[in-house]
């Protein structure tokens, strides 16, 4: 107020001054005034000029005079002002907190559970920096809603587990801390291994999983089923519905497939069974094909099952009271080499199929379609989840620029969504349906383990993995898990493109799955009737290096309870396979 005061008063000096400056320029000595000066206008006669000197002192004063006035021009002076208006949402909630001093202003305007609907947008890092604002935001920040919402979204909470929590934040600052120690075990190979036990004469023939429950079957016939989750991994014998009348009959058991329901097995001589592993260990159903099974597949989510012999896919699923029956029969024109089978959106199981160049889309009460077909082109792997279809194609070979790909179609529509690789060496292996979103690794003779993101088509890292030709591999967000033909499984970090650690068996690695915490893979030999393997044999050395093995790591626990199991899984792996590996425990490579 005193600036404003002191100019104020500087211009009214200034304008009493310009006022007075005229009539102090006429105040003359009487004796020096001429007549002419007397007369009008300051002693100008009308109609003479003006004097050079008094024109430039009047432009002067009106110029200090403008300068004293408002600086408003013309078209301002002219233009109407424009009418108040309503301020809008934001900008009242903008003045409404320019007038609060209060932090924060929701404290007192806004009722509890309206500030914890705001809070539920923000996740877990920026719920513990409002925690430290103030008591209230803490009170806010802390909530059991907002926690056992963040449980649900990182995966964390499960059913089971509703009951056993006492504080949501614990429970998933528990869990990020498992989930840490546990990428630290894989890493390091910090872990228990074991084997599940065979008994002689028994030779491996094929192996499948579902969350930790291993299915095998045996040239003898026997069909084991093993809970790896159980500490001492829990086992028993499921039995067949097959009469053996003749000693020399084929038991052979030639695939098998198990779901979290359902557990199926084919025979050499083209019996199928089917268990429930909620029942007990008698079959549930079976039939019979009049050939050779070529293929079986087991759809993950519901009791479908899909069977290729000779020249025919057939498929069984229960109805709504229970009852299996074939639900349609397809009739390809080559000897099927893979199958697969799905649920679609109608909840109708879709099989896929891969005979020689052709590969199928089979659904119940619709003409096959033909996803691929190119003459002298065979398919040699196939893998499929719940919208797409990738597999391997041989090319002709004396093309440089035409080498073997890897084709990706979209299920609901048949068609090509891209192509991928142009490998000299046949693509052997293939995973999709256990890769995380938009990515794809494959497996293929030429070495090599690639991983192909599918939105640009390009591969994103080739690993060197086994001079035998690539047989087994899957990956998840950060890690690669991949089997060779020499027998060796090798861990890699995907991100890095680095080995962190290999183990070796003596037969080719055909099966490869995994989970945050444990490993199985499956070494089986080509030979499923080797000199040695004989019940009769007393050579069980022998024996044991031509049976084939089931290893299950364990990566959920702590440095001192490896080193408590250790020692056992030392001996018990070094008696079954006759090599003295050092497997419970060791460090990463460093000159990889």
């Amino acid at each position: 107020m005193a600036l404003e005061d002191s100019l104020e008063d500087f211009r009214s000096r200034w304008r009493a001054e310009i006022r007075g400056a005229p009539r102090a320029a006429r105040k003359r000595p009487l004796a020096e005034e001429s007549p002419e000066s007397q007369a009008g206008d300051g002693g100008r006669l009308p109609g003479s000029p003006r004097s050079e000197g008094e024109g430039e002192l009047s432009r002067c004063l009106e110029f200090a005079e403008r300068l004293l006035q408002p600086s408003v021009t013309p078209r301002e002076s002219k233009r109407p002002s424009p009418p108040p208006r309503d301020p809008n949402l934001v900008e009242q909630l903008i003045n409404d907190l320019n007038e609060i001093n209060e932090i924060p202003f929701f404290d007192i305007q806004l009722p509890y559970e309206i500030a914890l609907l705001i809070f539920q947008y923000l996740g877990r890092t920026d719920l513990g920096r409002c925690a430290q604002v103030s008591k209230t935001w803490r009170v806010l920040a802390e909530d059991e809603v907002l926690w056992h919402r963040l449980c649900q979204m990182e995966g964390y909470l499960t059913d089971s587990e509703v009951t056993d929590c006492t504080s949501w934040k614990g429970a998933l600052k528990a869990s990020r801390t498992k989930e840490s120690l546990l990428r630290t075990n894989w890493k390091n190979r910090i872990g228990a291994v074991g084997q599940l036990h065979y008994e002689l004469g028994k030779v491996l023939c094929d192996i499948h999983s579902s969350d930790g429950v291993v299915l095998a079957g045996y040239t003898s016939g026997d069909v084991r089923l093993w809970d790896t989750r159980a500490s001492d991994h829990a086992t028993s014998s499921l039995k067949s519905t097959r009469v053996i009348t003749d000693v020399g009959s084929n038991l052979q058991v030639s695939f098998v497939q198990i779901n979290p329901c359902l557990a199926v097995a084919a025979y050499e001589d083209g019996t199928v069974d089917v268990w429930s592993l909620l029942i007990g260990r008698e079959p549930i159903h079976h039939y019979q094909h009049n050939q050779k099974i070529q293929a079986l597949a087991l759809c993950p989510e519901t009791a479908a099952i899909a069977t290729a012999s000779s020249f025919q896919i057939k498929v069984e699923c229960p109805d709504e009271r229970g009852y299996w029956r074939s639900t349609c029969n397809f009739q390809t024109q080559k000897l099927v080499n893979f199958l697969h089978l799905v649920q679609d959106t109608g909840g109708c199981p879709v099989a896929i199929a891969a005979a020689e160049e052709i590969v199928y889309l089979l659904k119940a009460e619709e003409t096959e379609k033909i996803l691929h077909s190119a003459y002298g082109q065979p398919v040699t792997c196939l893998d499929v989840s719940l919208t797409q279809a990738a597999f391997g194609v041989k090319s002709y070979g004396w093309f440089a620029n035409n080498g073997n790909k890897i084709h990706v179609y979209n299920l609901q529509t048949a068609q090509s969504i891209t192509t991928l690789g142009n490998s000299t060496g046949d693509f052997t292996c293939i995973g999709l349906k256990d890769s995380p979103p938009h990515l794809l690794v494959t497996g293929n003779r030429d070495r090599r383990v690639r991983v192909y993101d599918l939105r640009c088509s390009r591969s994103l890292c080739s690993l060197y993995a086994h001079h035998l030709g690539v047989s087994a591999v899957r990956m998840d967000d950060w890690k690669v898990v991949s089997g060779g033909e020499e027998g060796l499984t090798c861990v890699w970090d995907q991100r890095m493109g680095t080995k962190l650690w290999e183990m070796h068996a003596r037969h080719p690695v055909r099966y490869v799955w995994f989970n945050s915490h444990s490993l199985i893979t499956a070494n089986i030999p080509d030979d499923k009737n080797p000199r040695g393997a004989s019940i009769m044999d007393d050579d069980l050395t022998a024996h044991r290096r031509h049976r084939g093995t089931i290893n299950v790591y364990n990566f959920s626990m702590d440095q001192t309870s490896v080193e408590s199991i250790l020692p056992i899984c030392r001996s018990s792996y070094s008696e079954m396979t006759g090599y003295n590996y050092n497997i419970g425990l060791a460090v990463p490579y460093d000159n990889v």
